[in-house]
């Protein structure tokens, strides 16, 4: 315990230290977060979900932030109904069947291009009778337009820009242009705008809900990509997979490789020759290509490949230098008083061996992360990432594949990167330090 506090006063006296474990702490935390409100299944169903679970987002969004650093105002995406109270709904009986649904919706307009789409997800109940709908929508400059008038069954989306009655009504393909372009000035007409829908249903239990989604230039913190997936969710539900797979292969790797190092340097003889050959054929094998391998022809599952990186892992060169230090200590006083008293050779190795290398197996520890980190989002790069999981290099991977960069979309690309050197910064930093701490070599350098 006071060694404990020795070391960690010692950190305090690094600034990069505190900033390292700060960051660390950080990541921890949303990891945390992540899984306590995303089951993994869920997060699994909504990554690879379609249409029919993310229609409320728009395609190839940018993030809403981007407005702050941009003169022109483009639109942020927006959904309302009447079934959150968002809307309202008035309904007036006009006779035993026929009812007037009356809904309306206002909201303010301050952007300077008009948005992607407008559309109405209508929800009715009825026996027979289909209800009917009139839509019209008020601009700020006193235009009244009529919209559609429409039949609309159980389950009935409306898409404005598609009408081609209306297309034909404002003599233009391009629909939001002209619903929200002042005709006079041709510039985008800002103010309050309000959507008119009068419903009419035929039938005394009949009725009607409507979803209103504005799809914008922008939408949330992370942006939205082909799919209108939002971005948000693997650079959310990602950081607990690098973090688990780069502190489990960093955990897993070290410690398995410091037994092996100590039961060879131990025993010697043919079971020392032996880690040392199985050592040396590792290091001349091509690691990363027989990761591309197994995931191009046998499978990408996140799991298999941390199970290999830990295997290939394991005799790499670190092996060598453990195996260097051991030898020194296996001739130390200490070991030669526990072989006096009888202690068995698995007691020496597991209870005076191991740890005392663990002070300087902790800042290797904690450096190796990035490079775990690094490699399950490279494999992801390369489309050899699991197809299951949201992860940050799945979504380098589908912007480089749709063109991101080349479109103009650089948020893409830059949001999980700027995570990835965010990760490697704060595990960088507090291995550095830990390293001066543990290696009094480094103090003065």
């Amino acid at each position: 315990m006071t060694a404990l506090k020795n070391t960690f006063r010692e950190l305090m006296q690094y600034p990069s230290a505190m900033i390292g474990a700060v960051t660390i702490l950080f990541l921890l935390g949303v990891a945390a977060y992540a899984l306590a409100t995303i089951p993994y299944d869920e997060a699994v169903r909504l990554w690879r979900g379609g249409e029919d679970v993310w229609y409320q987002n728009p395609k190839y969004a940018a993030p809403s932030w981007y407005n702050l650093f941009s003169k022109t105002k483009k639109p942020i995406s927006f959904k309302v109904s009447t079934t959150e109270g968002d809307m309202t709904k008035t309904v007036t009986p006009a006779s035993a069947d026929i009812s007037a649904v009356n809904i309306d919706y206002s909201f303010e307009y301050e952007y300077d291009t008009p948005p992607q789409e407008m559309t109405l997800y209508f929800t009715t109940t009825f026996e027979k009778k289909l209800p009917f709908a009139a839509i019209t929508l008020l601009t700020p400059d006193g235009r009244k337009v009529k919209i559609a008038n429409i039949a609309v069954d159980r389950k009935t989306t409306y898409r404005t820009s598609q009408d081609l009655k209306l297309q034909k009504t404002l003599k233009t393909e391009k629909v939001m242009n002209a619903l929200f372009q002042n005709p006079d000035t041709g510039k985008v007409a800002k103010g309050t705008y309000q959507l008119v829908i009068e419903g009419t249903t035929f039938e005394s239990k009949s009725d009607m809900d409507v979803e209103f989604v504005m799809h914008g230039d922008l939408y949330g913190l992370a942006g939205t990509d082909k799919y209108r997936r939002d971005l948000f969710l693997p650079l959310l539900y990602g950081t607990p997979i690098a973090l688990a797979f780069g502190l489990v292969a960093a955990l897993g790797t070290a410690f398995l490789t410091m037994i092996i190092a100590a039961i060879g340097t131990w025993y010697g003889g043919w079971i020392d020759e032996l880690i040392q050959r199985i050592t040396e054929v590792n290091l001349v094998l091509p690691f990363l290509a027989i990761l591309i391998m197994v995931g191009t022809f046998y499978s990408r599952s996140i799991w298999l490949m941390l199970g290999l990186t830990i295997a290939l892992g394991i005799f790499g060169g670190s092996i060598k230098s453990y195996r260097a230090i051991f030898l020194q200590s296996k001739e130390a006083s200490y070991i030669e008083a526990a072989r006096a008293y009888g202690a068995s050779s698995g007691r020496i190795i597991f209870t005076y061996l191991i740890p005392r290398m663990i002070p300087l197996l902790i800042p290797t520890l904690v450096s190796s992360v990035p490079g775990y980190v690094f490699l399950e989002a490279s494999l992801a790069v390369l489309g050899l990432g699991d197809p299951l999981l949201p992860t940050w290099g799945k979504v380098i991977n589908d912007a480089f594949t749709d063109g991101a960069l080349y479109q103009g979309r650089y948020y893409w690309v830059l949001e999980p990167a700027v995570l990835l050197m965010f990760t490697g910064l704060g595990f960088a930093m507090l291995g550095f330090a830990l390293d001066r701490i543990f290696n009094p070599r480094l103090r003065d350098i």
